[in-house]
This record gives structure tokens, C-alpha cells and sequence, in this order.
């Protein structure tokens, strides 16, 4: 049976700035939307509790291949400097992605 593989990332939003976080969420670039789905980024949901941010998204071509088109679009470069002044999120320096989660529990 096939599992997909999930992704699991955080950040911080900066004091203040959530309702200007999801209003750019709300109003995401077309071409942004169009490179997450071109990694195989699928279910991807993002939580806030004060102002810690948890992403979430499942990896229909694999989470590798999910971080590769991500970590060389210029799309998504010119979306994370435009997120700078809303939110701070730790990049994986190996792949230019959202540093990615260990996962610690998992019941199917």
C-alpha cells in the first residue's frame, strides 16, 4: 500500500502580524499555487497558536522532490522575501525548503 509522505514545518509569526499573514495566505500568488502544486504538495494546511506557525502538507511525488522544486523556483525566493517582515522561518540550508519536522508519533 502506498504512503504518502507528509511534511511537517514551524515558524514564528511577528508580533502583530497574523491577520496580515493570512491575508496573504487569502490572497496567494497564482504562480505560487502553481509551484506547490508542481512539487506534489497536496493538503497543505498551516496553524497558528500565538504566534507560533505549524505547516503541514503531504508529498504526492515524495518530500526530496517536494523540497528540490521548491528550493529552486524563484517563485518561491521572491514569496519567502515577501513573508520577511510578517514571519521568521529557519530554511534548510541543504535544500532551501521549510526545515523539515522529525516526526515523533504516528498512528495510522
Amino acid at each position: 500500500m502506498f504512503s504518502m509522505e507528509r511534511y511537517a514545518w514551524k515558524a514564528i509569526v511577528h508580533e502583530g502580524k497574523l491577520l496580515e499573514y493570512k491575508k496573504r495566505h487569502d490572497e496567494i500568488w497564482e504562480d505560487m499555487k502553481s509551484v506547490l502544486k508542481e512539487a506534489g504538495i497536496c493538503n497543505y494546511t498551516i496553524w497558528s497558536v500565538g504566534n507560533e506557525l505549524f505547516g503541514y502538507y503531504e508529498c504526492e511525488k515524495g518530500a526530496e522532490y517536494a523540497a528540490k522544486v521548491q528550493g529552486k523556483s524563484p517563485v518561491v525566493a521572491k514569496w519567502n522575501e515577501y513573508m520577511k517582515d510578517v514571519m521568521t522561518m529557519a530554511m534548510d540550508s541543504q535544500t532551501g525548503a521549510q526545515a523539515k519536522l522529525e516526526q515523533v508519533f504516528y498512528l495510522p
